[in-house]
């Protein structure tokens, strides 16, 4: 039986997919595989995001980020937006292809204002929230 293929979508690939991407690695280990995308790919991760997974124990392969390309690469079973416009994108392009799509829709922590530790806590909030669906879905 071949393992669920899930794919983490939001805009830049920078800091709500990769930190979907790496929790749900953690939590699911080689059980599915994930993999995540963005609309408009950023060229390196965010440095906050990577803070609040390694709290957790979850880690990523640092590459650039990666667009709705991966498509043309592999199949998915399901994709799962974190943005509007990820969710518009992944309708269009993952929809088309047959692939069953969620819009799970979840706060930016880039716009977080303040101290270090107060962004960093708006990063946390978004990695507990990530994981308790996450765990719900798998």
């Amino acid at each position: 039986m071949q393992r669920p293929a899930v794919l983490f979508a939001c805009t830049l690939n920078r800091t709500r997919s990769p930190m979907a991407e790496g929790l749900a690695r953690l939590i699911c280990g080689a059980a599915v595989s994930v993999d995540s995308c963005g609309v408009e790919p950023a060229e390196e991760f965010d440095p906050f995001m990577l803070a609040a997974l390694a709290e957790v124990g979850a880690s990523l392969d640092e590459r650039p980020g990666r667009g709705f390309e991966v498509l043309d690469q592999r199949d998915f079973d399901l994709i799962v937006a974190l943005s509007p416009d990820a969710y518009v994108t992944a309708q269009r392009l993952g929809a088309a292809r047959g692939m069953a799509v969620r819009h799970w829709a979840t706060p930016d922590p880039t716009l977080a204002e303040g101290s270090r530790e107060a962004i960093l806590e708006a990063y946390r909030e978004v990695r507990e929230g990530l994981d308790r669906r996450i765990r719900d879905l798998f």
